[in-house]
Formats: C-alpha cells, structure tokens, sequence
C-alpha cells in the first residue's frame, strides 16, 4: 500500500512541477510513509523526492523507528547537540539535489523551525505550497481507510452508549467528558483522540465549540455530546443530543428540526453533487421553520485522518462530491443563552449516493 501511495505521490509531484515534498510529522507524513512523530523541539522532516527513494531528517534515538518503515528511506540522524542538525539536513539537501529546486510543503503543518533548517541547507531553493497536490492525494479514500473510519464510528458509538448510564443530574460536563473519554479507550480507541470530547449542557449547548465546564447538569439541560474515536490513525466525528427533562417545548421543537435537517443533508449526497447543494438541502429546512439566523456554520467537513480536512460543505463551494469522499452532516441551531442542538453524522459518496457510517439513534433521547 505505501508503495503505491509513494507512486502517487510522486506523479503528482511531476505533474505539479515540483522536485520534491518536505513533510513534518502529521497525517501526511504518516500517509506517505506510515510513520508517526510527535512535533517536538527535534526536528522530524520526511523528503519524497519527485522520482527515487525518500529520505527521512530525525535523531539518531529514533534511527530504529527510521529502520523500520516499509519504503527503507535513506537516513539522515543527528545527535543531540543542536549544532549537528544543520549539517545533517545540508547532507540529506545535497543527496537529493534539492538547492535552486522546487520543494512543496504544507501550509497548515510546516513550522518556521524546519522551514529555516531547510532554507539555509537548500540555497535557492522555492518552498512552495502543494495544499492542492496533497488534498487531491487524500481526499477519496479506498476501501481499506473507509473500513478503519467504520471501526473509528463503531468504537465511539460503543462509548457513548457505556457513558450514558452513568450520566447523572450533578454531574459536571468535565466530569462527563473524562467519563466518555474513558469509554473511548474502552472501545479501542488509539489514545490519541480526534479531539478532546465536547459535552455541553444547558445555555452552554448554544456554544458551537464549547469546551467542558464545572456547569452541573440538572432538569431541563440539553447536552450536546460531540465526540470521536480513532482507529489505526483513521478518525469518527459525532454529535448526539441527550436531554435531562422536563424538555423546554422550543428546544424539543429545534431539535426535530435539526433532525429533519440532517436527514436531507444525507439524502442530498451522490457523486457529482456540489458540496453547496448539500449545504443548502439541510439549511433550507432550517431556514423554512424560521431558525435561519440560528444555523451559523458549514454543514460539515471532511474527515480521515483529521478531524478537519476537505470537502467542505459549505453553501459557496461548488467543489463536486465524488465517490470515495468522507465527510460530516452536522446541520444545527443555537439559541444564544438557551440551548443548541446539533446533529452529526459521517458519511462516505458511494456510486448510488452515499453510505451513513454512523447508526446511532438521532432521536431525542433521555438522561436518568
């Protein structure tokens, strides 16, 4: 698989007119290679040359971890005294030809730190950006990823339904949080979550992005439980509403709304469909019972290895859909100092529409 990866890697590089791809550690680099890095103050810098073998910039420390990886990179190690660093990378920049080339990189991930170390050891070089080269690599899955997202799905669904019952009036939300953070890792979730759950109650539900607070749930919250699971470095992203009652009749109606919402978000998915139809398919129902104004971001993001990556549902995108993609349906209304509710579901477009990873029961449901 990383043979064929690196393979596309490469003629997209040819057809991009670009020498080369410096990645620091990150879901591409793990893409490319299947090795994992923290970002650290030691710098990690993986080059995948247009054609040839890729070299691999790391500690001497790590060298075994290096040694193992599939695609046998050349290694170039340095030893702790930071003086070596720059040495190495010249060594590993004059191997592979690199000064006066074009070098892409990612935006969003390479820090100044190894962009400096790679300018002084390339003079000449171009860094340029390869966002696009790299999110056409990434962005259909094959079956394999997809199978990993469905396991992701399948672990954090697992949670929540083993987080429920311990969920009582009293609670804190952080409380809740670490509770279902728990039952991730129960379920198999790898450590390293997609992010640190969202569990918000009452007027806090309102918030897009809250983050769990000392707020003790009690009669009348709404929960907003937004969570995920990863599985082998592929990633869930769900949000299910609880309820402590007696229901505000209000919030109970927005949520039917929002239900019905993200049923035709779902049903408007197919290959070939602008990622702003299906934007407008869950906002027109909003907008018909009168919240509009209420449903304040995109109806959803792609997802895979991150959390966040493309498509982007958003209702100015005329991006098509095609089959392969995976993304989030996640339509929702906020009342400011009331109560929100949002409704996420993770899909893959499949040939005939689209295929719902997620099964959990979207229902308003009740917390004892």
């Amino acid at each position: 698989m990383l043979e064929r990866r690196l393979s596309r890697i490469q003629e997209a590089l040819q057809r991009a007119s670009l020498d080369a791809l410096a990645l620091n550690p990150g879901p591409t680099m793990t893409y490319a290679s299947g090795l994992s890095f923290h970002l650290m103050e030691r710098p990690v810098v993986l080059v995948v040359p247009a054609k040839g073998r890729p070299a691999l910039i790391l500690p001497e420390f790590e060298r075994t971890k290096g040694e193992a990886c599939p695609l046998k990179p050349t290694l170039f190690t340095y030893a702790e005294d930071p003086a070596a660093r720059s040495a190495t990378f010249e060594a590993a920049a004059h191997q592979l030809g690199l000064p006066g080339r074009r070098v892409g990189v990612e935006p969003l991930r390479m820090r100044v730190f190894e962009l400096r170390l790679l300018e002084a050891a390339a003079p000449g070089t171009q860094f340029l950006s390869a966002e696009e080269t790299i999110t056409a690599l990434r962005v259909t899955k094959d079956e394999a990823e997809i199978e990993r997202m469905r396991r992701a799905v399948r672990a954090a669904e697992a949670a929540l339904e083993a987080t429920i019952p311990l969920l009582k009036p009293g609670m804190t939300e952080r409380e809740a949080a670490a509770e279902l953070t728990v039952q991730l890792l129960r379920a198999g979730s790898e450590s390293e979550l997609p992010f640190p759950p969202i569990v918000a109650s009452g007027p806090n539900s309102a918030l897009p992005h809250a983050v769990p607070t000392d707020r003790r749930l009690q009669a009348g919250d709404l929960l907003v439980i937004d969570w995920g699971a990863t599985v082998e470095g592929y990633i869930s992203d769900l949000t299910r509403i609880l309820a402590l009652e007696p229901v505000d009749p209000e919030l109970a109606r927005v949520h039917a709304v929002v239900l019905e919402a993200n049923r035709a978000g779902r049903e408007a998915v197919g290959p070939g469909v602008a990622c702003g139809a299906v934007d407008r398919a869950a906002r027109q129902v909003i907008e018909a019972a009168g919240y509009g104004e209420f449903f304040t971001h995109r109806t959803g993001h792609g997802i895979g290895m991150e959390a966040h990556e493309p498509p982007y549902i958003r209702g100015d995108s005329d991006e098509t859909l095609a089959v392969g993609m995976t993304f989030t349906v996640e339509p929702g209304i906020y009342l400011p100092g009331r109560g929100g509710v949002r409704i996420e579901d993770n899909v893959v477009v499949t040939p005939a529409g689209c295929e719902c990873l997620s099964s959990m029961p979207r229902e308003l449901r009740g917390v004892a």
